[in-house]
């Protein structure tokens, strides 16, 4: 082999490599310093969302949102590889923007979501990969449509507390996104021909934000007076 074959084949195996997302980085990534603390937590429904969008006909991004969802997370912040996350969705609470009469049932019937069959969407992480102090790479199981794919979420850690007097209860918070194809879970009505934007799109864009409650905070114990 001559050499200058060989020196190619060694850069494009390097470049190959260094496509491969965290293959070399992750494991010297550390965490950012947190005093939230490792345990299981809660989802507080009252500051959280999960909000979808999809192109329509190539002039909008069509947006909705599920009002009926939880999850629960196993939390290590000096380790968040060792996390995990399970998360479920009612589909019925699907919640559309001033939806013409009857589109709402359309949405959820047997054109797209088919919820009275499929009435429950689930996320289950399977890998967590630190990218940057505050931020990893979520892998998870998502079944939805009767169907059941990996995807991955791009999390942050936007920061949280051990707890004080007024929210005595640690509190973590996050924000994640992602996408799906919609006909990998067999959600194909509507889609464009190839090569038009018309009708409903393939991609579907999903934003979460998320804040979770975990173990109990204990007030610091007053400090002993010192005897005379």
């Amino acid at each position: 082999m001559k050499p200058a074959f060989k020196g190619f084949l060694l850069g494009a195996s390097l470049a190959v490599l260094g496509d491969l997302p965290h293959a070399h980085s992750a494991a010297n990534i550390v965490p950012v310093k947190t005093e939230v603390p490792a345990g299981a937590y809660t989802l507080d429904k009252a500051h959280a969302s999960i909000t979808f969008k999809v192109n329509h006909i190539g002039f909008s991004n069509y947006t909705a949102h599920f009002s009926n969802f939880d999850a629960t997370l196993k939390l290590h912040p000096k380790e968040p590889s060792a996390s995990k996350i399970t998360a479920t969705v009612d589909v019925r609470s699907l919640v559309l923007n001033t939806p013409p009469t009857g589109f709402l049932e359309q949405v959820l019937g047997r054109e797209f979501f088919e919820a009275d069959k499929f009435p429950t969407m689930k996320f289950v992480s399977t890998r967590v990969v630190m990218t940057a102090p505050n931020t990893a790479d979520i892998t998870g199981n998502l079944t939805l449509h009767g169907v059941t794919k990996p995807v991955v979420l791009h999390a942050v850690f936007n920061g949280g507390w051990a707890g004080f007097e007024m929210d005595p209860h640690a509190r973590a918070g996050f924000s994640a996104s992602g996408f799906i194809k919609r006909s990998e879970f067999g959600m194909t009505n509507g889609l464009p021909p190839p090569g038009t934007s018309m009708g409903v799109g393939d991609r579907v864009d999903i934003a979460i934000e998320t804040e979770f409650t975990g173990p109990a905070w204990h007030k610091p114990a007053a400090p002993k007076e010192k005897k005379r």
